[in-house]
């Protein structure tokens, strides 16, 4: 992924709560033609650390064995991951200079690392067991899954799962940082406005990232307010 470097924010807390926040994730392996490219939870490991470096932190996922790129997988294969944080479309409306152009703010995470495939059929229970606890606790309504433990035993023969250990992590923090401050506010305004409420994370993140008016704490990787000014997506 190409990270201009006033778009990084160094600090791997931030990298760890859109993987948190944003499972969901793609998962890209080299094809034959193309790139095969899956859609999948995966999420970090339990019993790791839910701070600090990920490097050398293992993510877990699964897919269904029908789909062809699991049959591509192998012990061994180099994967990236990519997760998609919040972000929206920024109006050159909000800019008080012309000409403008428009672009699009946003946070993500990519990891790359090597896949070790799961055969046993336990070890591949516990990853969906341990993923649908995680996932409910994180988005849910408290539901139990104690009487469906059953059910995901007779769909086991479809599940495949796999580890991937994290050797490199790419995060991109497209905040506004090359606009002024005042500027930032203005965009971060109109997320905040939006009556559908899909701008509200990505304002939410620029300000804890100290975007706009009045400035919060700086965080390590913010950019210099007159640098790479202009520059769309």
């Amino acid at each position: 992924m190409f990270v201009p470097s006033h778009y990084q924010i160094q600090d791997e807390n931030w990298h760890r709560r859109i993987i948190d926040g944003h499972p969901m994730a793609t998962l890209t392996t080299n094809g034959a033609t193309v790139p095969w490219a899956s859609r999948l939870p995966a999420l970090v490991a339990p019993g790791r650390p839910r701070s600090g470096p990920l490097i050398g932190t293992e993510l877990f996922g699964h897919l269904n064995r029908a789909n062809p790129h699991w049959k591509a997988l192998t012990d061994g294969t180099y994967a990236r991951l990519m997760f998609d944080g919040p972000g929206g479309f920024v109006t050159p409306a909000v800019y008080p200079d012309a000409p403008s152009a428009p672009t699009w703010n946003f946070a993500s995470v990519h990891v790359c690392g090597r896949i070790q495939l799961i055969h046993e059929p336990e070890e591949t229970l516990e990853v969906v067991r341990w993923t649908a606890e995680r996932l409910e606790k994180r988005f849910g309504a408290g539901w139990d899954q104690t009487a469906s433990v059953g059910y995901f035993r007779r769909i086991l023969p479809g599940v495949g799962a796999f580890r991937l250990r994290i050797d490199e992590v790419e995060g991109l923090f497209k905040f506004s940082q090359e606009k002024p401050a005042d500027v930032q506010e203005s965009v971060i305004r109109r997320y905040e406005a939006d009556d559908s409420g899909t701008g509200r994370p990505i304002a939410r993140l620029m300000r804890e990232a100290g975007m706009g008016q009045p400035a919060g704490a700086e965080l390590p990787g913010r950019m210099p307010q007159d640098a790479a000014r202009g520059c769309p997506f």
